[in-house]
């Protein structure tokens, strides 16, 4: 069904529409999020469900629900503070639906990630939140800047901010320009309860590969916050430590403690870069931040490498074997 024919549905529903609220698909059809569906799912408290006189069965989650023609109904499915009008009807608002698919152990993934995403974007406190629901205080969230550079090291940062942080704007520190990375840089500074930077050098990352560097890296910036924390959420990486992790799929765009992180990684680096650019001017550090472009390149070509380089990446790996090749 359409939403046009959800919503005629639910017109000839011989229920009090203000005693229940439309969840699952049907609510993810009204709101555009899925073009059709099947059946309209509904919920309402258990009082107003024991006077339904429909057939009973039991649902999905073990729970008893009753069922007429393409409606099913089941008692206390939602958060009545994540609701949304549409046509005269509550239904579940995004979040809520999320939530009901993690409850499901929903098949469809790539809706669970375009859900979260979505409750993301419009509140990036969200697993912040969740955490602190159960109990959990000090959040660290943990990103890192500098996989891919030619130069430099690997720089994790890990952030613990206060339940009342607040910093419009914030996000993944790529999508920031460098005067608001600046800015941010010295807010969050000045909010977090505290603040861990880890450094893995170049030199390191050639013994131990970048990937084994940078779980270094984001461990040394745990151990240096002054509050340890209680949980720790992680951009995208899985990090085994003695505390509770989340690994979050694009978590500096979804988590406001890994986007503060982002920008506390990547100022850090930049900085270093831009001591690094005053040494070495020709190889335009200031503005690649030591990333493999055109004039990158080219002055390696020209110029050679500097004991900063890393010489297990490709590029530098390639100048270095020209030069074995000569002699």
């Amino acid at each position: 069904m359409t939403k046009e024919e959800i919503i005629k549905k639910l017109d000839s529903l011989e229920l009090d529409r203000c005693q229940y609220i439309v969840i699952g698909d049907a609510s993810l059809v009204c709101q555009g999020i899925l073009d059709e569906t099947l059946d309209i799912d509904l919920s309402c408290d258990k009082t107003y469900y024991n006077l339904i006189t429909w057939d009973t069965k039991i649902g999905n989650l073990g729970n008893e629900i009753k069922y007429y023609d393409c409606f099913k109904i089941g008692y206390d499915f939602y958060d009545v503070n994540h609701t949304i009008e549409i046509d005269g009807y509550l239904f579940a608002d995004i979040e809520a639906c999320y939530e009901l698919k993690k409850l499901e152990n929903s098949k469809d993934k790539k809706l669970l990630k375009k859900l979260e995403l979505m409750v993301c974007s419009r509140d990036n406190y969200y697993f912040e939140r969740k955490l602190r629901d159960t109990g959990v205080t000090l959040i660290g969230g943990v990103d890192e800047v500098g996989r891919g550079p030619l130069v430099g090291p690997v720089v994790a940062a890990c952030v613990i901010l206060p339940d009342k942080f607040s910093l419009d704007g914030l996000t993944d520190s790529k999508k920031l320009s460098e005067a608001k990375r600046e800015y941010y840089y010295d807010e969050i500074m000045r909010q977090a309860v505290a603040v861990g930077v880890g450094i893995v050098s170049e030199k390191v990352i050639d013994e131990v590969n970048i990937y084994e560097a940078t779980k270094m890296a984001m461990r040394e910036a745990i151990s240096k916050c002054s509050v340890l924390p209680q949980h720790i959420l992680i951009d995208a990486m899985p990090l085994k430590l003695d505390i509770p992790t989340t690994s979050i799929i694009k978590g500096d765009l979804k988590s406001i403690t890994i986007s503060a992180a982002s920008v506390i990684a990547k100022v850090t680096r930049d900085r270093m870069l831009d001591e690094l650019d005053m040494k070495y001017p020709m190889y335009d550090f200031k503005n690649n931040k030591g990333y493999p472009t055109k004039k990158h390149l080219e002055a390696i070509k020209e110029y050679g490498i500097i004991d900063e380089h890393r010489r297990s990446y490709g590029p530098v790996r390639d100048y270095l074997e020209q030069q074995l090749s000569l002699f």
